[in-house]
């Protein structure tokens, strides 16, 4: 379903309006509150008057219902025993209600929500919600039928593009929330900036709770295709220090911001944009007026962390639930009544492990039907393999399984360029090892074991490059190495991820032979770089297989993202696997696997 240029700029101008409705009317009431308490003196000897509530959190769902890996086709576990999915996350939420009262609770998100599981893509790519009578997102049904009050805006929401977004927002019953996600053209909010949720107090006193959304500038260069010339994402600081104010002077008690930014301070885009990736620290730091911080997007757990905004001296409070439903944040807010308005006395936050509770029955009945398709889905059988592949070891080791991604990027590309003015040059390709835990198993091969190599819904793009940014491209890949001094024992556990750098942000290259020396320092680590048998003239060309996140810029790596572009695909990755394996019908590593690079020490292999 094209989204036209009327329909945008309509939808834009209505999500302004609402904007207007939220600030000047009740948006959805938490309730009467718990009895005032005692406390400093008001006047004549009165006690004071006080409320408290709490600001429940999740952020970077990821299409998590279940605790359930559609990959695996099994319940989810890894290595410190978390549980995940939506269902959990609902008994955590009622345990609190019971315990606070459901009038003193509120139930917030920080995006991410419609990316990342099976269940998620088969319903934006299988069985569409954009379809005429199309079905109802499982994500919505899930966080309507929990009650939450207002979602953020991810990054991962405009993977699918800007129709099913929209649809996606028109199915929840709750406010999607965009302060910086602006309409190209007018500059005006493409989405609701905020929502003021009125909690009455058993002394008549209403508390105003203003809950400021803010999304990632990256969306920019990650989504390129989906947004470009139709909407733009500006930095998190200047936005919220043009809302916060507006928010206080519309009579916001408190003001908590939802921001799918981490806390770091730091950017994977180096300067290709003027904004922060990870900006939610400098938000609470330099914009006043903030009482806490849902904190997103970085996949990691911060039960509490206050940061003091400079210019007024306050605390502020952050907290991140790591992700896919593995914890739920709890800021607890303490109000006293002074000078005619409501002032946070104390306000902090803990986090809740869902592995502690079990699935409730209420959500999972709502989507067992759903569940039951995509598993179905997950495990058809689309080819057989002749032996059995594993990414264990891929992170250090040329491993088949990471050849196969390459093999079928390589092949894709060549097809494509067949006949045309650069059907003679060679072809490279990138690929980078996305879980430690895939495999292809021998024998029968389902969807769920191609798809579990690729889990995001990157696209296939060919660029033309030259030997000399190669082997700059290179050098910036082999950065994820930690320095490792020649003559020692290695360490599989801390050699990898240095400077933190994420397993998705190493790529190995095919078609071309190098060796990485992690004795070296990072910038001089690629010896011996040759095709054919024969090192690489700084002036070759070569076509690039490359994914559109790092065409576009992700993980910052040099050249290719101002690279030409030949050729781009607008499937994902993952489904040209799986056609793939469709198509041959067995997969066999003997036509494709061999060892193109390797990890060496002064000229010694690490691993022989």
């Amino acid at each position: 379903m094209p989204l036209n240029r009327r329909t945008f700029l309509g939808r834009s101008a209505a999500a302004g309006a609402g904007v207007a409705m939220a600030g000047g009317a009740v948006v959805g009431s938490a309730g009467a509150a718990q009895a005032a308490g005692q406390g400093h003196g008001q006047g004549h000897g009165r006690p004071a008057k006080r409320y408290s509530f709490t600001v429940m959190g999740t952020t970077d769902l990821h299409g998590n219902v279940f605790n359930w890996d559609y990959f695996t086709d099994k319940e989810y576990d890894d290595s410190a025993h978390n549980d995940v999915g939506l269902a959990k996350i609902s008994t955590l939420v009622d345990q609190v209600r019971r315990e606070k009262g459901r009038r003193n609770t509120l139930l917030i998100d920080a995006g991410d929500t419609i990316q990342g599981t099976q269940l998620s893509y088969y319903y934006a790519k299988v069985d569409p919600i954009t379809a005429r009578r199309g079905p109802v997102h499982p994500m919505a049904r899930a966080m309507n039928a929990i009650g939450y009050d207002a979602a953020a805006l991810g990054n991962h929401e405009f993977n699918y593009g800007i129709p099913v977004l929209r649809k996606f927002e028109e199915q929840c019953d709750f406010p999607l929330l965009g302060a910086n996600a602006l309409d190209a053209k007018t500059l005006r909010p493409a989405f609701a900036p905020y929502v003021i949720k009125r909690m009455h107090t058993p002394c008549g006193r209403v508390v105003r709770v203003a809950v400021l959304g803010l999304t990632n500038p990256g969306i920019a260069i990650w989504d390129k295709a989906n947004v470009g010339g139709k909407m733009v994402f500006p930095g998190l600081e200047e936005q919220a220090a043009k809302w916060v104010p507006k928010l206080r002077s519309m009579g916001a008690d408190v003001v908590i911001v939802s921001a799918h930014s981490g806390s770091s301070g730091t950017s994977s885009w180096g300067d290709q944009l003027p904004y922060v990736e990870n900006a939610a620290a400098l938000v609470a730091e330099q914009v006043p007026g903030i009482d806490a911080i849902l904190v997103g997007h970085a996949h990691v757990e911060i039960a509490e962390h206050f940061v003091t905004n400079k210019e007024t001296g306050k605390r502020v409070v952050l907290s991140e639930p790591a992700k896919w439903g593995q914890r739920l944040t709890l800021f607890d807010f303490d109000l006293v009544w002074e000078k005619g308005r409501w002032t946070v006395e104390k306000a902090g936050s803990r986090v809740l492990n869902s592995n502690t509770v079990p699935e409730d029955p209420k959500v999972t009945s709502l989507l067992r039907r759903e569940h039951r398709k995509v598993v179905e889905y997950v495990n058809q059988v689309i080819g057989t393999s002749v032996v059995a592949m594993s990414t264990a070891d891929a992170p250090w080791k040329d491993e088949p399984i990471i050849d196969l991604i390459n093999q079928v990027q390589t092949e894709t590309v060549k097809e494509a360029l067949a006949g045309g003015e650069y059907a003679a040059l060679p072809v490279l390709s990138q690929a980078s090892c996305f879980s430690r835990t895939a495999g292809i198993p021998a024998g029968e091969v389902t969807i769920k074991d191609a798809a579990g190599l690729y889990p995001f819904e990157n696209t296939l793009e060919a660029r033309l490059i030259t030997g000399a940014q190669l082997k700059d491209y290179l050098e910036y890949s082999a950065r994820y190495y930690v320095r490792t001094a020649a003559g020692g024992p290695v360490d599989t556990a801390k050699l990898t991820n240095a400077d933190g750098i994420p397993d998705y942000n190493y790529d190995a290259v095919s078609g071309v032979t190098y060796d990485v020396d992690i004795a070296q320092p990072a910038g001089s680590r690629i010896v011996g770089l040759s095709f054919e048998g024969k090192a690489i003239d700084p002036a070759a060309r070569f076509v690039f297989a490359v994914n559109n996140y790092r065409a576009s810029g992700g993980g910052n790596f040099p050249h290719v993202p101002g690279a030409q572009q030949l050729w781009a695909n607008s499937d994902e990755i993952r489904n040209t696997i799986i056609g793939w394996v469709r198509e041959k019908g067995s997969v066999d590593p003997a036509a494709f696997a061999s060892v193109g690079w390797r990890l060496t020490r002064e000229g010694t292999p690490v691993f022989p």
